[in-house]
């Protein structure tokens, strides 16, 4: 913060001098201690930048591998709403699907995503497999762009390099590869943290963009609800309340029984049952796997948790710095939660980034997303059981960034 002018503040011209003198010490000593993390950071976001633009330059070309992604759900779910028809008729979705280039291996696939999120589907039907694989794909690169700049907007603009590990985070990348919707949501909760404190409608109604994924912020959503009341934030609460509302009345005009035929859809014993490398599954199937509710207690003791830890800060709540923890065991807690949906991780991890001073945390996390992004190049085949650890090593890695930076600012942390 700039200080007023000596007269008025009683600070001799001198010591402003040795204080801005000891200011660029600092900063110079912050860009020496990150050395050892420059070279993966360089490599990480240099290979995951590489692969994006050359995803961006085949999608045109390739049909095959339009329709070959995740993508092709939405498109053909788009395709279903033009012309007011079932988006959950199994028969008419797989004949799309396999049409456009989805592997005959691969049964009916739905777009799973809650009723008030078709009108986003539908622009993909007024275009075809290819031409809106490359529109959806640029879209989701504009919400990472977005919400990494955005952030880094709100730490203060540093001049470090640390944003390029968002950009190329690779369960980011991993969502733009498959084509699904989480980066989406990243922008809205982003977008909800920019302007809440400024233009608290427009806050909610980005929310809308959370909605697309409310199983990945039970816990947060918790706090969000608690906050509102004890704020009295009604025109954020508002906001919200309309963005919804258009979009299940979008939803109702285009296809007026979605709502049952979504619930039907949902109850089918091969979604129920399916496997989804994530702690609630995997605790489900070690308890006892024939019993769902054993997903949903992880998460209901998340919210509790949640509640508790934003009632203690209640007094002084920052969404851009105390939201970060209750986010990550949103995503480690979720009743479901895919590898491309952790991209949510993204504003918790620049945040850690940002804050920690140890060149060994920053290296990890760069070689974390390294190890991801090499095996999609290298096309191994590895179980999706094995990406279990990833939600629990971000929220650890934020954890031990937050620590650190402690432990070197005595003075921070007396303020905290």
């Amino acid at each position: 913060m700039l200080a007023p002018d000596s007269e008025q503040n009683g600070t001799l011209p001198g010591t402003r001098r040795i204080a801005s003198m000891a200011n660029r010490g600092d900063t110079s000593a912050d860009k020496s201690g990150h050395t050892l993390a420059d070279l993966p950071i360089a490599v990480v976001s240099g290979l995951g930048l590489a692969l994006a633009a050359l995803f961006l330059c085949v999608v045109p070309l390739a049909g095959n591998m339009a329709g070959a992604r995740d993508y092709v759900v939405f498109w053909a779910t788009g395709q279903q709403l033009v012309h007011h028809a079932n988006p959950y008729d199994a028969d008419a979705m797989m004949r799309i699907e396999h049409s456009a280039g989805l592997s005959a291996g691969y049964g009916v696939l739905y777009m799973r995503n809650p009723p008030w999120g078709l009108p986003l589907a539908l622009p993909l039907g007024l275009v075809g497999v290819r031409v809106g694989a490359l529109l959806w794909s640029l879209a989701l690169v504009a919400c990472l762009a977005a919400s990494v700049r955005m952030i880094w907007q709100m730490q203060g603009r540093p001049r470090s390099r640390l944003h390029w590990l968002g950009l190329s985070f690779a369960p980011a990348l991993v969502c733009l590869f498959v084509g699904q919707t989480a980066l989406f949501a990243l922008l809205g909760y982003v977008l909800f943290v920019r302007l809440h404190g400024t233009r608290p409608f427009l806050a909610g109604i980005s929310l809308w963009l959370c909605a697309l994924k409310p199983h990945l912020f039970l816990p947060i959503g918790v706090v969000l609800v608690a906050w509102v009341l004890v704020s009295r934030s009604y025109k954020l609460a508002a906001g919200a309340a309309v963005g919804l509302a258009a979009s299940c009345a979008a939803t109702y005009c285009m296809a007026p029984t979605a709502w049952r035929d979504y619930i039907q859809m949902m109850r089918a014993p091969g979604i129920a049952r399916e496997f989804v490398p994530c702690l609630s599954t995997a605790l489900r199937l070690w308890l006892r796997p024939q019993a769902m509710w054993v997903e949903y207690l992880p998460v209901f003791l998340g919210c509790a948790w949640a509640l508790d830890y934003y009632w203690r800060r209640r007094q002084a709540w920052d969404w851009s710095k105390d939201g970060n923890l209750p986010m990550l065991v949103s995503l480690l807690l979720a009743p479901y939660c895919w590898l491309y949906d952790q991209g949510l991780a993204i504003p918790a991890l620049l945040h850690g980034a940002y804050r920690t001073r140890s060149q060994g945390l920053l290296a990890a996390l760069a070689l974390a997303s390294v190890a991801i992004e090499i095996e999609l190049v290298s096309g191994i085949k590895i179980p999706s059981a094995f990406y279990l650890w990833a939600a629990p090593a971000w929220l650890l890695w934020y954890l031990l960034a937050c620590a650190y930076a402690a432990d070197l600012s005595p003075a921070s942390k007396a303020a905290e």
